[in-house]
């Protein structure tokens, strides 16, 4: 059944990217991408059910030979045959993903028939949004890293169409450049980890590089180069420092792209891939060092970005480089059943947040700035609701979705004695809380700040909209109960369900320290929410400019992200075309040079050959030609043809012998 999940969205790939885009009408193209979708999420359900009535907790499923057998030589001089098939592999961890991606992706889909449906590229998005969701799924469903790495370049490609959708704006164009440069960077660091893994074990497939691992076939050395070289490309994918600077940027993109790209589809692939290959990264333990500190600088990182952006998809976007951080703590302490819930929860609460912005931007007619909105919470009567559960849900107040997941990554970094991480994570929680309700507060409360013709046209978005809405609104409010801790008298039976894929965590807490931990990290959370409460709502802002104002050049660093677009484009873009440029100088002047030179030499050497062939070798021709024509122009004197001529020449011939016959005798 599980194999079906990835066809029904190439099916509409298919048929709106070559038909669609001439012959079909927008209802049929709407009915074609979200149809196929819907029937790859009927898919990934009935493959699920039937996993958790089954016996066996993996199921690979070899389709065909990709890449036929191939001797190799790995490590230690042995020979080992490499043959790469085209494989599924089915488990909880596979399950959960497929649940996510074509689960949300469906919500977004529909949304996406309501906010595209005057966009003249209304197939061609579509199409874009299928190969999306087809990527993820064959990244998901891989057996072996070649061809899961289909997948990860498929979501690659995906994501600069579908940012650069609306190529005719120059700043679209170049975010979706970037963002696919970007990306081609950690792509190297992942191919690099792949020959290194074939070097070593002489295989691709993800069970038997576990099976090598355990049997002692893979130095730890080895293990945490490859972990750390897979672990580049994640940062690509999932936007970790120092790859992240691609997704902000990527907001140039219609809103449900962004919605698809942050909550269900390729920043949860780095995640992914660290989560589907534990085992190396158990074994390394260096790498999932590395996996945990990089997560949490980046969490705390990303969230002082978020206190001073202004536009209000950028909040988001930054809010998820912070939350994805979240994810790699969790990987990174070895509690990977809690990494992959908050990536879970994260999808719903995310996608919610990106769809339910997009409803704002709808309803002000393409307005993104925060500045020039307030007031909103009775204008908009079914978006502030969603928004606000999405919000509370991010923010991590007890009760819902993202609650329990934060809290669980950061209790399980507590046990593992990653205290600096566990502080890092606790303080990303408190910024996220308040620059999240900075959001809420600057958008739906306070006087109303928009444009004049902006707030003629102000209106509720469509009912094929705001469904989704509340959809995800339900999930992120109730979504975090499947993983109850036994400490609040429920089963966790996520990360039970999970065992089986991902292990379990080898720190378990004492009762009274994680429930003492949960109410600390929730305090932190409400204590955020009351700060923005505080700066934006009671004293309407005027703290923030204060502090702005008083500490001018820190929040100039803060709002020009570090500056790290303007080093990497000195460093990295100018640094590259600099080097264009001395290239092309050396092809021109030495390369081209030594061809021209060659060049001259011939033409001189051969002027001086044809001057000597001129001069003496046909010269010597020549005057053998003349010297023959001046002898033929005397001896043709003689050939006159007259009878007389040579009579005479007879009788004159006849006298000189006869002479000489009288003198010699």
């Amino acid at each position: 059944m599980f194999a079906w999940i990835p066809v029904f969205p190439l099916v509409g790939v298919l048929l709106n990217g070559l038909l669609g885009i001439k012959y079909f009408s927008k209802r049929a193209v709407s009915t074609v991408a979200v149809g196929a979708v819907g029937l790859s999420f009927a898919a990934s359900v009935a493959s699920f059910v039937r996993l958790l009535g089954s016996t066996e907790p993996v199921v690979v499923k070899a389709y065909f030979t990709w890449i036929p057998a191939s001797l190799v030589r790995v490590f230690g001089g042995r020979l080992q045959s490499l043959a790469i098939d085209f494989s599924f592999r089915y488990d909880s961890l596979a399950a959960v993903m497929t649940l996510v991606v074509t689960g949300v992706g469906l919500l977004i889909h529909i949304y996406s028939v309501g906010y595209m449906a005057r966009d003249r590229g209304y197939a061609r998005f579509f199409a874009y949004l299928n190969l999306f969701t087809f990527a993820m799924l064959i990244l998901v469903l891989g057996a072996n890293l070649a061809v899961m790495f289909i997948g990860w370049e498929g979501v690659g490609l995906c994501s600069y169409l579908l940012i650069g959708f609306w190529f005719s704006k120059d700043t679209a164009a170049n975010a979706g450049k970037k963002a696919f440069i970007t990306n081609r960077v950690g792509d190297f660091g992942f191919i690099l980890g792949i020959g290194l893994l074939v070097s070593a074990l002489g295989t691709v497939d993800i069970g038997e590089i576990a099976a090598g691992i355990g049997g002692g076939l893979l130095g730890r050395g080895t293990a945490t180069a490859a972990a750390l070289l897979l672990f580049l490309g994640a940062t690509g994918k999932s936007a970790q420092i120092p790859l992240y600077t691609w997704l902000p940027d990527a907001m140039e993109g219609p809103t449900p792209v962004s919605a698809l790209i942050h909550a269900a589809t390729m920043v949860t692939a780095g995640v992914y891939m660290v989560a589907r290959m534990h085992v190396l990264y158990s074994f390394s333990g260096t790498a999932l060092d590395v996996v945990a500190l990089v997560g949490a600088l980046t969490a705390v990182y990303a969230a002082t970005m978020g206190f001073v952006q202004n536009d209000i998809k950028r909040v988001l976007a930054y809010s998820t480089i912070s939350q994805i951080g979240y994810m790699f703590i969790g990987l990174g302490v070895g509690a990977y059943s809690a990494g992959i819930f908050h990536l879970m929860t994260h999808a719903f609460f995310k996608s919610l947040l990106f769809l339910a912005a997009g409803s704002v931007i709808h309803a002000l007619s393409g307005e993104q700035d925060m500045r020039k909105m307030g007031g909103l919470k009775a204008r908009l009567p079914v978006t502030y609701p969603v928004f606000m559960a999405g919000a509370l849900a991010i923010a991590g107040v007890p009760g819902l979705a993202g609650f329990f997941s934060k809290d669980e990554i950061l209790a399980a970094a507590f046990a593992s004695g990653h205290y600096a991480v566990w502080v890092l994570g606790l303080a990303g929680a408190g910024m996220t809380s308040f620059y999240i309700f900075r959001l809420i507060f600057l958008t739906f409360y306070g006087r109303e700040r928009a444009e004049p013709e902006a707030r003629h046209h102000l209106h509720e978005s469509p009912r094929i909209m705001t469904a989704p809405l509340q959809v995800l609104a339900l999930l992120a409010i109730v979504g975090g109960y499947a993983g109850l801790p036994h400490v609040l008298g429920g089963r966790n039976w996520f990360a039970a369900f999970l065992r089986s894929s991902t292990g379990i965590s080898d720190h378990p807490l004492a009762a009274s320290a994680e429930i003492m931990l949960m109410l600390f990290s929730a305090g932190v959370s409400l204590a955020g929410i009351w700060a923005a409460y505080v700066v934006y709502v009671k004293k309407e802002g005027l703290p923030a400019e204060r502090l702005a104002a008083r500490f001018k050049a820190v929040y100039r660093l803060v709002s020009r992200k570090y500056f790290i677009d303007e080093i990497y484009d000195r460093v990295a873009v100018r640094g590259t075309l600099a080097l264009g440029r001395l290239s092309a100088w050396f092809d021109a002047r030495i390369i081209d040079g030594l061809v021209d030179g060659s060049g001259w030499l011939v033409r001189k050497f051969s002027s001086a050959s044809m001057a000597f062939d001129e001069a003496v070798v046909d010269g010597a021709v020549n005057g053998i030609g003349r010297a023959h024509r001046a002898v033929s122009r005397g001896l043709r004197r003689l050939q006159t043809g007259y009878v007389y001529n040579y009579a005479l020449a007879i009788v004159i011939g006849l006298v000189i012998l006869v002479s000489l016959a009288v003198t010699i005798f």
